[in-house]
């Protein structure tokens, strides 16, 4: 099963109903520099390779900040949500479905709630189970990277039953919630996302201030 496609469908509505100038979850960014971003990613080698590359990170910044701001007007900013919309080029290998869904899968998940949670009133989406499955899946082979800067033991919960140890120390903390929102914390969403925790409180305290995310 592809959810990638419905997801980039959401994301875009998503985009659309909260305008140009609405807040994200991103630091520094408004909703048309994450649709740029977004955008760009899948449309500009350069892009990308400024993304994977944390030295390289300014080319990309730039190329979105440009991009945003040529598409700062509501009817631009639409366009641009429809390019992306449209999905990447035909030679992109992104138009390959496992491709897409290796790249995008938690992507355009995270992107979503990056514009819903970062308004004063929000709720969590009630998730398909697949889908709640296939994030838990892709947060399993990812853990250990995302939580690779806590001095702490990780072990991810989940409320139906499976869990997973990201990581091994002397003193851990089990963070309990559903796939999503275990993903939120694990990208570095930590204040958003609905989880609880279960440790020492020392523990808990540190992985509160703790460097999480990719």
């Amino acid at each position: 099963m592809l959810f990638v496609p419905p997801s980039r469908e959401v994301l875009a509505e998503t985009l659309l109903a909260a305008g140009p100038n609405a807040p994200t979850l991103c630091e520094g960014w408004t909703t048309k520099e994450l649709a740029a971003h977004l955008y760009l990613r899948e449309r500009s080698p350069r892009v990308g390779f400024g993304l994977a590359v944390r030295g390289l990170r300014g080319v990309s910044d730039g190329a979105t900040a440009r991009l945003a701001g040529k598409h700062a007007t509501a009817e631009a900013y639409a366009s641009l949500v429809e390019a992306f919309r449209s999905g990447p080029p035909k030679a992109s290998p992104l138009r390959i479905g496992r491709f897409d869904e290796a790249a995008n899968l938690t992507e355009f998940f995270v992107h979503t709630e990056d514009v819903r949670r970062a308004t004063a009133k929000w709720a969590p989406r009630a998730l398909d189970t697949a889908y709640a499955d296939a994030l838990w899946d892709h947060l399993v082979r990812h853990a250990a990277i995302l939580y690779r800067g806590v001095d702490l033991g990780i072990v991810l919960v989940s409320p139906h039953g499976p869990r997973h140890v990201a990581k091994r120390a002397p003193v851990s903390v089990a963070i309990v919630g559903e796939p999503g929102e275990l993903l939120l914390h694990a990208s570095g969403r930590g204040s958003h996302a609905l989880v609880t925790f279960e440790g020492q409180p020392d523990a808990v305290a540190l992985l509160t201030t703790a460097d999480v995310g990719p």
